[in-house]
């Protein structure tokens, strides 16, 4: 019969999710992750396995999370979807300008550094992406059905415009960008939708 953990799992993991966000996932020695969730490496092996499974766990957990925080902004009536989409769309300009550490989405960070390398990452990053751009064009159609977006406009390329708008402050908080800046750009971007 196997021994109980004696630590707490969703601390140990945010502790090291704090650290791949903060160093990067090449940059997160097994040292320092160890000493910051305060197991020994043994440990942390036997519980999570490799530094490989343990970052994969934590950002598809990350991203899995991701898309419930956009579900919970979106998903509702038709009636008051356009508010629910130009709401989220604040949401994530205003959150990023208060990022003043800089240190953006683990998902861009993670995806930018192992995407061209890691089949894993770049799955879930993908299956992120389309997941969000789907919630997006979900909330489209509905405020097209309640009559605040024009009726011929296609939610499909206006969730993808909005996804690259999205990801793009985000980018831009992580260089500096002014929060003014961020939120002009977010207005301006649902300025551009089409209403009737």
């Amino acid at each position: 019969m196997g021994r109980s953990r004696s630590f707490d799992e969703g601390q140990v993991l945010a502790a090291a999710k704090d650290r791949f966000w903060a160093t990067g996932y090449a940059a997160a020695r097994v040292d320092d992750i160890a000493a910051a969730t305060g197991l020994g490496k043994g440990s942390l092996y036997g519980a999570f396995g490799d530094k490989h499974k343990l970052f994969l766990r934590i950002f598809d957990e990350y991203c899995a999370g991701l898309i419930e925080a956009v579900r919970r902004h979106l998903d509702g009536p038709d009636a008051g979807a356009y508010e629910r989409l130009q709401a989220h769309v604040l949401i994530v300009a205003d959150a990023t300008a208060s990022d003043v550490g800089l240190r953006g989405c683990l998902l861009a960070k993670g995806t930018a550094e192992l995407s061209g390398q890691d089949e894993a990452v770049a799955a879930t990053a993908r299956r992120t992406f389309a997941a969000i751009e789907e919630l997006l064009s979900s909330c489209i159609a509905a405020a097209q059905r309640a009559g605040d977006i024009k009726q011929d406009a296609d939610p499909t390329r206006l969730a993808g415009l909005l996804l690259a708008v999205l990801r793009g402050i985000e980018a831009l908080g992580k260089g500096g960008s002014s929060p003014d800046a961020l939120r002009a750009i977010a207005e301006t971007a649902l300025a551009l939708l089409p209403r009737p």
